[in-house]
């Protein structure tokens, strides 16, 4: 069964130096029936202005990655890390026991726009630590490549808990499907173009939910880039 969440009916804001898109409820938008899927917490579509950011603030006992689409985005950490995501870099803080950051666009020209997405961990407190690894164009184009693990497995960054994330480009025939393990939840999340899954077109900013499905068929791309999330079976995040 798959359920669409229309790009439209996100949650919205706009600060200025700072718009957004909320796929689940997150500080000021709240949905009762938006409240994560799975482990899946926070999905939010963000542009940040030139030379604008997000100052340092504090996590713990999440996994939280960053993918850029457009731009460039300077991120620096309490654990002393300091690095600029492009497009292609996929970044994962696991914050476990308290981390601070600070997100910031790395130009002053150009904005950049990218998401970033909350994993809930199976385990509380755990030392914190930080990934980023580039994966291209190629790595993506008409194929769903693995960025996500639970075990990091084919270089992809491991993330504290069962879930495993996929990132795909299609344009014209390219087509690609992905067999999920019995009772396996999964959530799609379209970042741009468009694109068929299982028959039904998904639309930029388009997100849904699979329960019950065996196979995942992406099909039939405009300039479609699209997130694969390979989930355990239950229908809201549990914090640890």
């Amino acid at each position: 069964m798959l359920t669409l969440r229309k790009a439209s009916d996100r949650g919205a804001a706009n600060h200025g130096w700072l718009k957004s898109f909320h796929t689940f409820s997150f500080a000021n938008y709240w949905n009762p029936k938006e409240q994560g899927f799975s482990d899946l917490l926070v999905i939010n579509d963000d542009r940040v202005a030139a030379g604008k950011g997000f100052g340092q603030h504090p996590h713990r006992d999440m996994e939280i990655f960053s993918y850029v689409l457009e731009g460039a985005l300077e991120h620096k950490d309490t654990l002393g890390t300091g690095s600029v995501i492009r497009p292609g870099d996929v970044q994962l803080m696991s914050a476990g026991s308290g981390v601070a950051h600070s997100e910031f666009n790395h130009s002053s020209t150009r904005p950049v726009h990218f998401l970033q997405i909350w994993i809930v961990p199976q385990v509380s407190g755990a030392e914190p630590r930080y990934q980023q690894e580039h994966f291209s164009a190629q790595q993506k184009r008409g194929r769903l490549q693995l960025i996500i693990s639970p075990e990091g497995a084919e270089g992809s960054l491991h993330v504290r808990q069962d879930a495993r994330v996929y990132a795909g480009l299609f344009d014209g025939a390219e087509a690609a499907s992905l067999t999920l393990d019995a009772e396996r939840y999964a959530y799609i999340h379209v970042a741009r173009g468009s694109l068929t899954v299982n028959g039904q077109r998904l639309q930029e900013g388009d997100g849904a939910r699979l329960r019950n499905e065996r196979e995942i068929h992406l099909e039939q791309g405009e300039d479609a880039e699209v997130l694969v999330f390979d989930l355990r079976p239950q229908d809201l995040p549990q914090l640890p």
